[in-house]
């Protein structure tokens, strides 16, 4: 099924200002992103920005990309307006890819999309992967998501779930652990690549903030609280680097160079 890739971009960054245009090897980092998107099977691409800095810099690149205003309070409400703008029809599917993920596989994309036309009773899709540190697993900045038997998430949380009663502060799923009964079975770092379809996309921000949502910080949280299922695509391997500060920069830098 065709499907638009939304990338979000907006100039405001507490840790690294100005993000979407910081330079990679000869091009702002959101064409790099758009460029990497492109390879996907994705009907179209488009920048969804806040700021007509962001605007020119994607036309002189040949990239398409759509104004948007600079007081959304999330993403979430950027693609919403970015769907009314494009007249994507409420089944239309629509892919979230962040603007700060100029190394995300294509072929992630697609699997992400696909899981709306595999699981028709889910509203979003996602993806993730297994953990492979017990640092990992205890980090509050590695969000887990936990699903059930059919593929759909049951919970995100930034705690380390699911908690193995008998192995706590332990890599429960490897070594003895995992031959106590785990075997085949690992906890799971939620991606942060989303399929919507765009009904539910104009929806969501209408929904009451979730009490979950709040206390975790996870804004997807809202979705299942208000009872719409998220599909999840496990990927047998770790995202690309995506950059959130200076340092993150210089090592995406170093890989394009």
């Amino acid at each position: 099924m065709p499907f638009t890739v939304l990338i979000p971009a907006r100039m405001a960054s507490s840790r690294l200002p100005g993000k979407p245009l910081a330079d990679i090897a000869g091009l702002p980092m959101v064409v790099r992103v758009a460029q990497r998107a492109s390879q996907s099977k994705a009907q179209r691409c488009v920048v969804a920005a806040d700021d007509a800095r962001i605007l020119a810099a994607c036309e002189q690149h040949g990239v398409q990309a759509i104004l948007t205003r600079s007081d959304h309070a999330n993403g979430s409400d950027r693609l919403a307006e970015a769907c009314e703008q494009l007249s994507l029809s409420g089944e239309d599917i629509v892919v979230n890819v962040q603007g700060d993920e100029p190394l995300i596989d294509p072929t992630l994309i697609d699997a992400v999309a696909n899981l709306l036309v595999q699981r028709p009773e889910a509203s979003m899709g996602t993806a993730a992967h297994a953990i492979a540190s017990l640092a990992d697993y205890q980090n509050p900045n590695v969000v887990k998501v936990v699903c059930n038997a059919k593929g759909l998430a049951s919970y995100f949380s930034r705690a380390p779930i699911p908690l193995a009663r008998d192995h706590l502060d332990q890599a429960w799923w490897q070594g003895a652990a995992q031959a106590a009964g785990h075997a085949g079975f690992a906890p799971l770092r939620h991606i942060g690549i989303y399929s919507y379809k765009a009904g539910f996309l104009r929806e969501f921000p209408t929904l009451a903030p979730a009490p979950t949502e709040v206390m975790e910080a996870l804004e997807q949280l809202r979705a299942l609280w208000h009872g719409y299922a998220i599909a999840v695509h496990i990927s047998g391997q770790a995202p690309g680097a995506g950059v959130d500060t200076p340092e993150d920069l210089q090592r995406v830098r170093a890989l394009f160079a």
